[in-house]
């Protein structure tokens, strides 16, 4: 009989956090930056957050380039965009984020088998924002512990998904880039990837 793996501390938050991250110029910044949450158990209850950077450099960009975030429950969305979204590598002290608006979201839709193809459509107001990833790779699951976690504070065991593309379309247009190459658990992924079963537990 297998041993059981029980982990230390308080289970802040469990749900799925998949993600997509671009570039238009592999060696640059990212250009357009997307956090999607599915949250099932949280201290602020159950709800959905978007964290869209259009401009991530930017702190006050003009309209049509801004950096938002749509949520069926704000003070989640603000709880999860100040302790975990601050602390992940490619959004850690962004200019966007100190200007990031709240908006209401209206509906939240998930399609695909989470085998070849998955998307993500969130749709608010007279904006729709469709995340998809396709060209699926193999799901892993893995932990990690405090000292590697984003924040490092907590243990964060998980199921990933890698992609080898992925698209971020709003009102039918796709932003411009790619997701890049990079490694986490020792597998090979991309800066797009599914993350589902995800759970983060303070230690």
């Amino acid at each position: 009989m297998a041993d059981t793996m029980l982990f230390p501390g308080t289970v802040e938050w469990s749900g799925e956090n998949p993600g997509i991250s671009l570039k238009t110029d592999p060696a640059g910044p990212f250009t357009t930056l997307a956090s999607f949450f599915r949250v099932v158990l949280s201290p602020h209850g159950r709800g959905h957050a978007l964290v869209l950077m259009l401009s991530p450099q930017e702190e006050a960009p003009p309209a049509e380039r801004a950096n938002l975030c749509f949520t069926d429950n704000e003070p989640l969305a603000r709880w999860l965009v100040g302790g975990y979204v601050s602390h992940f590598g490619a959004w850690r002290g962004l200019p966007g984020l100190k200007g990031l608006q709240y908006r209401g979201l209206d509906s939240v839709r998930s399609s695909g088998d989470a085998i070849t193809s998955y998307t993500e459509t969130v749709v608010a107001g007279q904006t729709t924002v469709a995340l998809t990833w396709s060209g699926l790779g193999k799901p892993f699951c893995f932990a990690l512990g405090p000292a590697a976690s984003a924040t490092g504070a907590h243990h964060m065991p998980t199921l990933f998904v890698g992609c080898t593309t992925a698209s971020v379309t709003i009102n039918g247009r796709a932003r411009p880039g790619a997701p890049v190459p990079r490694e986490i658990a020792g597998q090979r992924i991309s800066t797009a990837m599914l993350a589902f079963s995800e759970t983060w537990i303070r230690a």
